[in-house]
Parts: C-alpha cells; structure tokens; sequence
C-alpha cells in the first residue's frame, strides 16, 4: 500500500465509513468518498492526519476551500464545523431525517453543506432500512 493510500484507509477508519459532516454512510453511496483537507491547503492547512477528514463529494465540493461561512439570518460569518476540534453532537441534532443546528456553526455548516438537501433526505431514510440511521444512536 502506497503512503497515501495508508492514509486514505486510516481516516476512512477514523470516520467509521460515514463522511464527517453530514454523517451519511458510504456503503449506500453512489460515488467514492474523498480524503478532504478540513483546513484547505491554499489557506495553510496540512496533509497532517489530524487536518483530514472523511468526506461524501457533496460535502466536499460544497465546501470547497471555505472554513467559514454566514449562518441564516446571521450578520457575521462563522467558522464551519471542524470534525477534529468540534463534537457534531455539540452542533446538530437530528429532526427525523434533517439535521437540524444548535449552533451558529451548526447553521452555517447546514446552509453552505446544503446538508439537508432532498437526495440526502431520500438517502437517510434508505440507511434507516438497512440500520445505518441514525448513525449518532449506533456508536452508544
């Protein structure tokens, strides 16, 4: 395995199989999940472990280069969820299949993630069938 791939399978590890924003699981995705740099590098942020994360490509490429972004009918811009420093409990809950915010982050992250797009709905309630859903209530 090349060093990078050992990296790959580490932080796929580490997140459990489920991307590290919107927690969906990848078994029932169609598309590979990414290695995502939590802190881009054009902003500084390294290859390090600890600034990697697990992402679904829609969270990726919704995310982007941001570590920021304007909550909902918020005047100023906030840092978005950052799965090594943040606890997602802290910042989400679940309202049925949404993720709702309990935060400024939590709500900026929603918005700029779109995490609560219809597709991602439709495929919570598939993992539900297949005991994937919630994810937070499988890991007590």
């Amino acid at each position: 395995m090349t060093s990078w791939s050992l990296t790959e399978a580490q932080v796929q590890r580490r997140a459990r199989g489920r991307c590290e924003y919107c927690e969906m699981h990848q078994s029932l995705q169609g598309a590979t999940f990414h290695v995502e740099h939590i802190v881009p590098r054009c902003r500084g942020g390294s290859s390090d472990f600890d600034n990697l994360a697990w992402a679904c490509p829609s969270c990726n490429l919704h995310k982007s280069d941001r570590v920021a972004a304007v909550a909902p009918g918020a005047d100023q811009e906030v840092l978005l969820f950052h799965p090594r420093v943040d606890k997602w409990d802290d910042h989400f809950c679940w309202d049925g299949h949404r993720v709702v915010g309990r935060t400024l982050t939590g709500d900026a992250t929603i918005a700029a993630l779109v995490l609560n797009h219809d597709r991602r709905i439709r495929i919570r309630q598939a993992e539900a069938l297949f005991g994937l859903f919630p994810p937070r209530m499988l890991d007590t």
